[in-house]
């Protein structure tokens, strides 16, 4: 009697830590071990050949959440400038967590995890993440620990935070589809919550909090049901040369609302639009999350924000990383049947 007690009550407490901790979601494409994250890091250090960007009045950025063996190269340029003490991070919300739990729209989804699984020890949770809940108006979110659970651009993002910030905390936010209407709306409160909590602490902007847009740029080939171009090498230059157009167009230079309306109709389908959309699956983390910084640089009169291209590249034309001893593998393939695209480009104050 007395073993079944206590068999029940570490089943009892086993439980309760479960929910405490945010699991792994993907533990094939992306590395949750220090020793060997610290291996990747100095491999991308030996290979990386591109100009290094300046750290000073970095305060946003867009990131890859592709495999790291497919997109090391464009992670590491810019991870290895982030050293904010929190950061906010604007997830997706893919279509495998729409088929499995039919998320609503018009919506922010928000965990109660206390920590998240990192590569050496747990990252915790930002207390910005309850006082939003306490303070935004409810109907603009819900409360969803498995949609977190299930959905991998959030945490695709954490182990090359938390090495080059072991306590580093987080505020993870998952984006649904939503209107620009609705966007405007929420991000309107959003970012007087998250300004009025930047004051209150006295931090700054880049160097104490930072913001993060999660994003994979086209889905292109015959598994994503797009290939207006075409299977072929000039396929895959036109629809390449499509997201560099947009991204220099729209991010590049100095950021406005009129360029962030010209971003959202060129990657959000419209039926009025029958121009070939890029199907880049972080178009409502970019739009809302570009939105609320514009937004919070208003509140807190810091200047204008001008962003700049790190690294732009494809799983096609990347291939896969030869690094060695490596316990991480893939978990998509890669062809001119099948390529994502995905860039990093950090936000800049002036």
């Amino acid at each position: 009697m007395i073993k079944k007690i206590i068999t029940f009550s570490l089943l009892i407490l086993s439980n309760s830590f479960a929910q405490d901790l945010r699991p792994v979601r993907d533990n094939i494409g992306f590395c949750w071990d220090y020793n060997e994250m610290k291996n990747f890091i100095s491999y991308l250090d030996s290979i990386y050949e591109n100009p290094e960007f300046e750290k000073e009045n970095l305060i946003a950025a867009i990131s890859v959440h592709d495999d790291y063996l497919y997109a090391g190269k464009v992670y590491y340029p810019l991870f290895k400038l982030i050293n904010a003490k929190e950061v906010i991070i604007f997830g997706v919300t893919h279509g495998t967590v729409r088929k499995e739990l039919n998320p609503p729209t018009d919506v922010l989804i928000f965990d109660e995890y206390k920590a998240w699984k990192g590569i050496y020890n747990d990252v915790k949770i930002s207390p910005l993440r309850d006082i939003i809940k306490s303070k935004l108006n409810k109907k603009y979110f819900v409360i969803n620990n498995k949609a977190h659970e299930i959905e991998h651009s959030i945490e695709a993002l954490i182990p090359f935070l938390q090495f080059y910030n072991p306590e580093v905390k987080i505020t993870p936010i998952m984006v649904t589809q939503m209107s620009m209407e609705n966007v405007e709306k929420i991000s309107r409160d959003l970012s007087l919550i998250i300004s009025d909590y930047i004051k209150t602490n006295k931090l700054k902007l880049g160097k104490d909090i930072f913001i993060l847009m999660s994003n994979d740029a086209n889905h292109y080939g015959e598994d994503f049901n797009n290939s207006p171009y075409g299977l072929d090498l000039s396929a895959h230059q036109k629809a390449t040369e499509q997201d560099k157009e947009i991204i220099n167009n729209y991010l590049v230079g100095i950021l406005n609302k009129t360029k962030i309306q010209g971003l959202a109709s060129e990657i959000i389908p419209d039926d009025k639009n029958e121009k070939a959309i890029p199907l880049w699956c972080g178009r409502y983390p970019i739009i809302f999350g570009l939105i609320t910084l514009m937004n919070i640089n208003d509140h807190l009169n810091l200047g204008r924000i001008k962003g700049r291209l790190f690294n732009y590249s494809d799983t096609f034309s990347e291939k896969v990383l030869p690094f060695k001893k490596s316990s991480m593998g893939l978990t998509a393939p890669f062809s001119l049947k099948h390529w994502v695209g995905f860039f990093t480009l950090g936000f800049y104050l002036e």
